[in-house]
């Protein structure tokens, strides 16, 4: 299944522990159908010092989540919203917002 949303979109999750809150997608993982989204489902991992890393400890990062979790963020109407597609006179395919019929960006 492809995924109507591409990383640096605005995003708003649907479900889950973090239900409600919106980020930015940092990483897309089309494989997979999932996620990655700025400060959502924050994990805490355990580092061993290393050359790269001279600081051990507990870090907190994000893990991916899958896809259908996530609604789009239309930045027309700020509303959470389904992604279309269509296209326009030019032959061009444009991602539109499903509430507003606004183009969200060129495809």
């Amino acid at each position: 299944m492809s995924m109507r949303i591409k990383k640096n979109d605005r995003v708003r999750v649907i479900s889950g522990k973090d239900k409600g809150k919106e980020g930015k997608i940092l990483r897309h993982i089309p494989a997979k159908d999932m996620v990655v989204v700025e400060g959502i489902n924050m994990v805490s991992r355990h580092v061993k010092a290393s050359q790269k890393n001279p600081q051990s400890g507990i870090i907190k990062q994000e893990a991916p989540i899958y896809g259908s979790k996530v609604m789009l963020v239309c930045p027309q109407c700020g509303a959470a919203t389904r992604v279309g597609c269509s296209f326009l006179e030019s032959g061009k395919k444009v991602r539109v917002c499903r509430k507003c019929n606004e183009i969200i960006d060129r495809v």
